[in-house]
């Protein structure tokens, strides 16, 4: 329960929302992309503590599921549906173990954009195929993760929302994005840009649904 609360109480840490994603671009311009460089970090950054909050939490919630159900004799009942839950978590873990590091992506991308101006932007775009590859494979493993959790946890009395399966957005065109960025001379990027904070806000905050509807349920439990 203590991994479960601390992961929870982790959220507005962790799972960064976007305010004014027009303004944040129009503020890139004026300040000659400094600002630029905050949104990069903060999204990456996003990616890498979202990921990990994330799966630490469903972690926490299958590990007192299991508790819950050893405890009610419902353990072996259970035992396929945890099974699946393991499965697909593991995705989740993995995602926690990649090199996502904003302050190392942020400093690449001022270093090889400052060495080389044609350069300027090739970070940004590599660092966005990766945030977008990484909610994409993400979001579908928490989305069994959830089905799973729901399914056991009203075997334990608490009623959880189901997972809405076309949340999935499916992975970027990345290769009509850069083509459009280059035919643009990077005037697309504002646009990728835009959508790299809306697409991510609409993540998160579509996560914590489920994770209050745990937090509530386990609290009456527990």
């Amino acid at each position: 329960m203590l991994r479960l609360r601390s992961a929870y109480g982790q959220r507005p840490d962790s799972d960064y929302v976007f305010h004014g994603p027009g303004l944040n671009l129009f503020l890139s311009v004026i300040t000659c992309g400094i600002f630029g460089f905050f949104l990069f970090y903060q999204l990456m950054r996003r990616d890498r503590d979202h990921n990990r909050r994330r799966f630490e939490f469903l972690d926490a919630a299958n590990a007192l599921a299991w508790e819950q159900a050893n405890a009610r004799g419902a353990a072996d009942e259970l035992r396929p549906a945890f099974e699946r839950v393991a499965a697909s978590l593991q995705p989740l873990r993995t995602l926690t173990t990649e090199f996502r590091d904003p302050v190392i992506w942020l400093l690449l991308d001022i270093f090889i954009g400052g060495i080389q101006l044609f350069f300027a932007g090739i970070v940004e775009v590599v660092g966005f195929i990766l945030i977008d590859s990484d909610l994409d494979r993400h979001d579908r493993a928490e989305c069994a993760v959830e089905a799973d959790l729901a399914q056991i946890y009203a075997r334990l009395g608490v009623s959880l929302p189901a997972p809405d399966p076309y949340r999935v957005k499916g992975k970027q065109n990345y290769v009509g994005r850069i083509v459009a960025s280059f035919f643009t001379c990077g005037i697309y990027l504002f646009w990728w840009v835009y959508d790299m904070q809306v697409e991510g806000n609409r993540h998160v905050e579509g996560n914590w649904a489920f994770e209050d509807a745990v937090m509530s349920g386990v609290a009456t439990t527990t």
